[in-house]
């Protein structure tokens, strides 16, 4: 199993409005140029301003060769681990193994119970997903015979599994709470939140449930990404909050929060084409130089 703590990296967070919507197939074509590694679309079915988001991942992945993109978080109340597993799978596929899948319990339950879906409380939002997480691994298992899982939300009783994706595709989860947390630890591949919902102050604490969770279900908490949905103000002078000022403020930060927690991803909220290029060309390279030489791994910095 790889190990994140030794892989930074770095991308972009977009919002899929249909109102135009060239302008974000171009952001995600910046971010590619820039030199980001990951491109992600935020998942609100029902909200009829937004473009879907796995029409517009395959449009993006179609459209680049080298970012990987995926959903941050797909909505599962309204899509369904089946279709989700086959979607994931066959994008991977088709894209050359540049798919991950970012997964949520599901928000806004009015909202989703006007567009059919159903509405769950938080403790059966966080059953469910563990549901889902069982049938997508289901379908994607190189395992003989049909698929079955005997799940409280979502079951299979021997369906056919399949396609596989190209690669280890992994499972990124959107979790807070103290339950989310510990299914995070026992059945993701990453832990996915965002800085505007949980700022730097608490990262450590909901971190330490991640991996108490992964320690007690046997599980190196390395082995899980830890990634981070940022917001920023890019400015000459900063004012001592989080992501307010020069790219060399911004850098340090982040370096600390990899330093301190582990975070291996950094994904930037922004749909100015200047900020990804700014967090691309100048805040990633030096976050990279900063944990390098803290390391003693200045080698590895100079390399990439």
């Amino acid at each position: 199993m790889p190990d994140y703590r030794q892989s930074l990296e770095f991308g972009s967070f977009l919002t899929p409005s249909a109102g135009d919507p060239a302008w974000v197939v171009d952001l995600a074509l910046v971010s590619e140029r820039a030199g980001l590694d990951l491109v992600t679309i935020q998942d609100h079915p029902y909200q009829s301003r937004f473009l879907d988001t796995w029409t517009l991942l395959s449009w993006i992945a179609a459209r680049t060769t080298t970012v990987t993109v995926a959903p941050n978080v797909a909505n599962l109340p309204l899509r369904g681990p089946v279709i989700l597993a086959r979607s994931a799978a066959s994008l991977d596929r088709l894209s050359g193994g540049r798919v991950e899948l970012g997964l949520g319990s599901g928000a806004f339950w009015d909202a989703v119970a006007a567009n059919g879906g159903p509405r769950r409380s938080a403790g059966q939002a966080v059953t469910a997903l563990a549901d889902a997480i069982a049938v997508i691994r289901a379908l994607w298992s190189d395992e003989k015979g049909g698929a079955k899982v005997d799940g409280e939300y979502y079951s299979l009783s021997g369906a056919k599994r399949g396609p596989a994706p190209a690669h280890d595709l992994g499972i990124w989860v959107g979790a807070y709470g103290t339950r989310m947390l510990g299914l995070t630890g026992r059945l993701a591949d990453g832990w996915l939140p965002s800085s505007f919902a949980a700022g730097p102050d608490v990262l450590g604490e909901m971190s330490a449930r991640v991996d108490d969770a992964a320690r007690e279900a046997g599980r190196e908490p390395a082995q899980i990404r830890r990634l981070y949905n940022v917001t920023g103000t890019f400015a000459d002078v900063a004012d001592g909050s989080f992501l307010h000022g020069p790219a060399e403020v911004w850098a340090e930060q982040l370096a600390e929060l990899t330093l301190q927690h582990g975070t291996s991803t950094f994904v930037l909220a922004s749909d100015a084409s200047t900020d990804l290029e700014r967090f691309a060309a100048e805040v990633a390279p030096r976050v990279r130089e900063l944990v390098a030489a803290e390391r003693g791994e200045w080698e590895s910095a100079i390399s990439r």
